[in-house]
């Protein structure tokens, strides 16, 4: 059988889709063009609108392009909406994401995956022995993911209705994971979760997301790790410091702001100041200097007035951010958001994440010039011309690399095309 699998939204669903992909290799599946597949996973988003249009476009071109092709739609819009996916044409499953640990058990008996090296599958990693190596799915690091699930309350999120309570995987399982896909040959290991600042929260004995990193740092081997998305309120100074110390953690920390006018902030629900943000940021850029500091901002909150977005981008552009990644808002139907009155008109809301990005990219511009004549670890990338750095850089070499190689880079100055040279 032939397959292919499409993934949309975040790093927690890359890694449920490499446990898919390697899955089916093991049970004699080959990966194939979607165009030229007889199975097709599509692995759905929908923290906006446009991410579940998105998908919906995406299997309509697909059934489209290959008419024999039997889809399967799994992920959080699988989830909130599975009506919307099921007519839609080729769709023989819609599998919600607390279905995903059996999914790959449907497609046994669906598909009659009957090899010998048939195991249980399921989210986040695979049974002994591994199919992958760096490169699968046209990536070169490799997500595990150690929790899912969320409970926090953001106004605007609809993500804890479709991934559900907060859930941490065991710790031996994320070390047998860690230890698995190194041997595999992957020399960087994401580290992702839905809510990942919480992990351990849930266990009978609580622990955390630092005791976490302890252990890992303490693994044999020279994996080196990065962690996904975290939350400015779970990013402890005792976090920062190792993360400055050990040399096996990226200075890379991508710390969602959402808003900088504290009112909104309240509006949104997020438990923080700007003032907050600010000093935590700062001491991250202070401890670790060359850190990559990323977040997201939200254009066009429901109650946001034009004096509050102002304030938004005028404080962005004084932070010490390597990027920033803008969405517009858009009502999710069930969200607390989405029944607040004031909403934004979109051509206001167009205009202000506009102003947004252009300020994310000053501070990206501002980043790279200060990075200039620096010279970096990084990991070769796609054919080995592209690498990135430690610090979320991504640098053009010459060639003569292979994909997957370490190396240390000096970082010039963007050429003409605004290219990060080295």
């Amino acid at each position: 059988m032939k397959f292919a699998l499409l993934t949309f939204g975040c790093r927690v669903n890359q890694a449920d889709s490499f446990a898919f992909d390697e899955g089916l290799r093991l049970r004699g599946a080959v990966e194939a063009p979607p165009g030229d597949a007889d199975l097709v996973i599509v692995n759905t988003c929908s923290v906006t609108g446009a991410a579940d249009q998105g998908a919906r476009r995406a299997i309509r071109n697909l059934a489209r392009d290959n008419p024999a092709a039997r889809i399967v739609v799994t992920g959080c819009y699988a989830t909130r909406q599975p009506g919307d996916l099921a007519g839609l044409p080729n769709v023989v499953s819609v599998v919600p994401n607390d279905g995903k640990d059996g999914l790959l058990r449907l497609l046994d008996e669906q598909f009659t995956l009957t090899t010998a090296d048939r195991f249980s599958g399921g989210e986040g990693g695979c049974g002994s022995g591994s199919v992958m190596a760096p490169g699968a799915l046209g990536r070169t690091a490799y997500p595990v993911r150690v929790q899912t699930g969320c409970d926090q309350s953001c106004a605007f999120c609809i993500i804890p209705s479709t991934r559900g309570r907060s859930r941490s995987r065991p710790v031996s399982d994320v070390r047998a994971d860690v230890r698995r896909v190194a041997e595999a040959g992957y020399k960087e290991i994401w580290l992702v979760g839905v809510h990942l600042g919480s992990f351990g929260r849930d266990f009978d004995t609580p622990s955390s997301l630092l005791g976490l990193l302890h252990e890992l740092d303490r693994l044999p081997g020279d994996a080196t790790f990065r962690l996904g998305s975290l939350e400015p309120m779970d990013c402890p100074p005792a976090l920062v410091d190792l993360l400055a110390a050990s040399g096996r953690f990226a200075p890379h920390l991508h710390l969602p702001l959402q808003h900088a006018s504290d009112r909104v902030l309240a509006a949104m629900r997020r438990p923080y100041s700007f003032a907050f943000y600010r000093d935590l940021v700062g001491r991250i850029a202070d401890r670790i200097p060359g850190a990559s500091i990323g977040t997201d901002m939200i254009a066009g909150f429901p109650g946001e007035s034009a004096e509050d977005a102002g304030i938004s981008v005028r404080r962005l552009g004084d932070l010490p951010l390597a990027y920033v990644h803008v969405f517009p808002y858009s009502d999710r139907p069930g969200t607390e958001a989405g029944a607040l009155p004031g909403k934004v008109n979109a051509a206001d809301t167009k205009q202000r994440a506009g102003e947004l990005r252009d300020a994310g990219a000053a501070l990206t511009a501002r980043f790279a010039a200060a990075q200039a004549g620096s010279v970096r670890p990084g990991l070769t990338l796609d054919d080995g011309t592209l690498v990135l750095t430690d610090n979320f850089l991504k640098v053009r070499i010459p060639p003569g690399l292979a994909r997957n190689t370490r190396v240390r880079v000096r970082i010039d100055s963007p050429d003409l095309a605004g290219s990060i040279v080295g």
